[in-house]
């Protein structure tokens, strides 16, 4: 890390599991961002942890760029399979090199589509500001989940750039591979 730079990691877990306290579809959660969130699947926890996360990093660290890697959603591995990550983010410069990063690391990514104006609409709710999920599931889900978690960074101007490596991190015995570890050193 160049001197003068600060550097934090910040593990935003989550466990899918069942009970008294968990998570309910139609329940209304506020995270850290103070954007309200409608559950409308429960299946999509890790974003309401990593929603908070990112609001931490903005508001507590006052980062300049954010960086998150999760293994989000099942729609990554449709875009762009088992071996090649996915790149959002509203940042060109920073998105170009990730995928350079990725080439010279061998944890290979790909930009999608990101364009904030097309995934608003599924993640209206009528209950909060927005939803978990989008409500058409042909809608490109890993970018629009990705613009769920932009949303938590709404009054934020620093650049931001989010890798879906749900493919990547489990390609095929269940076995975690380290996937994103490269990536992000390099």
């Amino acid at each position: 890390v160049p001197e003068g730079v600060q550097l934090h990691c910040l593990l935003c877990l989550a466990e899918n599991s069942i009970g008294p306290t968990s998570f309910r579809n139609d329940d209304v959660i506020v995270p850290y961002s103070g954007v309200s969130v409608e559950v409308c699947n429960t299946d999509a926890e890790g974003r309401l942890v990593l929603a908070d996360g990112l609001a931490y990093a903005n508001k507590d660290l006052k980062a300049e760029v954010i960086v998150d890697a999760a293994t989000l959603t099942g729609a990554q591995l449709i875009a762009t399979g088992k071996n090649v990550a996915a790149l959002m983010s509203d940042d060109e410069e920073l998105e170009t090199a990730a995928v350079a990063a990725g080439r010279r690391s061998g944890d290979l990514c790909h930009p999608l589509p990101f364009f904030s104006e097309f995934y608003a609409e599924g993640y209206k709710s009528t209950i909060a500001d927005v939803a978990n999920i989008d409500k058409d599931n042909m809608n490109c889900g890993s970018a629009g989940a990705a613009w769920f978690l932009r949303e938590q960074l709404k009054d934020w101007e620093g650049r931001w750039l989010h890798v879906d490596l749900a493919g990547p991190a489990f390609p095929g015995d269940g076995r975690a591979t380290g996937f994103g570890v490269g990536l992000l050193a390099e």
